[in-house]
């Protein structure tokens, strides 16, 4: 009789101990989602500098 329980309460703690690392993989993938949608909101704010940069540097060149 011993067995029998000590089998099911080591599935559950098993399936416990999954459910735990589950929501903390979600959580990292959450917070990962956050930081790489800020990074190419970042990227693209300093395309469009570069890409203005660009312009007058040219504009420049062309008064030269």
């Amino acid at each position: 009789m011993f067995w029998p329980m000590f089998a099911i309460a080591a599935g559950f703690l098993g399936i416990a101990v999954l459910g735990v690392l589950a929501v903390r993989v979600f959580v990292e993938a959450e917070r990962l989602g956050r930081q790489v949608s800020e990074s190419a909101r970042r990227i693209g704010g300093a395309a469009e500098e570069l890409e203005t940069a660009a312009a007058r540097a040219a504009s420049s060149v062309d008064a030269l």
